[in-house]
């Protein structure tokens, strides 16, 4: 965290901030200089958005990947930060985990500055990672650290998507606290929307620009059938917008043209342009031919 900036500071005050619970005293004191330099400027921040879910296993990385993806394509500048300091992932998922030089965890610590930290996608010009450390001890990292580092890249940028551990433990709360949106990824399945309503009730008492959810793993045939819930009955249940549908497939990180990649494409044009166009599961399974795909689908 040091730099030009801190070297001015003078030595008494540097000391005096040290006394508070290091290192997290001088990112506090880092923290006061950047608002008094901003202070009467608007300044261009990105929008930093919370990606979560109630339960694990629904997808909530690999939707924050792909989405982060297809808004670089879009020409936005994405950062995808990997708040999970137990089951991190993010940089597998990505396929850059042998690129991981320094983590957000090193430049909380000050061991390096944050654009150092950034690993960019070789796939993808715009789209830039940030780790996480699973050996870190999460219990003294602090959301005050966490957004100082998000605020510090944010003015580069155009969305922060914030990977969040799954639940309402300790790390949601850190997760939650730096974002200014959230979007909570579910299954349809009634297990999966139980865990998404109870993490929903708690996210709207941070009081977020928007909350919006994104169902996974939607098979069309199910749909058709009525053996899951339909995207208005899920709106309903949750009594929150739902921003995205995507249908279930086995791809993790997408590069084909693929049903799923089509999903994600209208997932982050509905993010840019404030827009509800949900992609169509059942197109597949639809006719002559989505009837046959339909009956041999059911005796898999």
């Amino acid at each position: 965290m040091r730099g030009a900036a801190y070297d001015k500071i003078p030595l008494k005050t540097r000391k005096s901030y040290k006394k508070i619970a290091p290192p997290y005293g001088m990112i506090f004191l880092a923290e006061k200089i950047n608002r008094e330099k901003t202070a009467g400027r608007e300044i261009h921040m990105a929008r930093k958005i919370v990606v979560t879910s109630g339960k694990g296993g629904v997808g909530k990385t690999t939707v924050a990947a792909n989405l982060g993806a297809q808004l670089s394509r879009r020409g936005e500048r994405v950062i995808l930060c990997d708040t999970d300091f137990g089951l991190n992932n993010m940089d597998v998922v990505t396929g850059v985990e042998n690129l991981v030089v320094y983590d957000i965890v090193d430049v909380i610590e000050g061991r390096c500055r944050a654009k150092q930290a950034l690993i960019r996608h070789p796939d993808f010009g715009n789209l830039y990672i940030l780790a996480s450390n699973h050996s870190a001890p999460e219990r003294y990292i602090s959301p005050q650290a966490v957004k100082l580092v998000l605020d510090t890249l944010s003015p580069q940028f155009d969305f922060i998507l914030i990977d969040c551990p799954a639940g309402i433990d300790e790390g949601f709360h850190r997760a939650v606290a730096t974002a200014d949106e959230a979007i909570v990824v579910t299954t349809p399945h009634i297990s999966a929307l139980r865990d998404a309503d109870k993490v929903i009730t708690v996210l709207k008492s941070y009081e977020p620009k928007a909350v919006s959810v994104v169902v996974n793993m939607v098979r069309g045939d199910m749909l058709i059938s009525g053996e899951i819930l339909s995207p208005q009955e899920i709106e309903e249940i949750l009594k929150t917008p739902i921003l995205g549908i995507l249908p279930e497939e086995d791809d993790v990180f997408l590069h084909n043209l693929s049903d799923k990649t089509r999903a994600f494409r209208l997932l982050a044009n509905n993010l840019l342009a404030d827009k509800k166009r949900l992609f169509d599961v059942t197109r597949k399974y639809s006719g002559v031919f989505g009837n046959l795909r339909r009956i041999l689908r059911k005796g898999l």
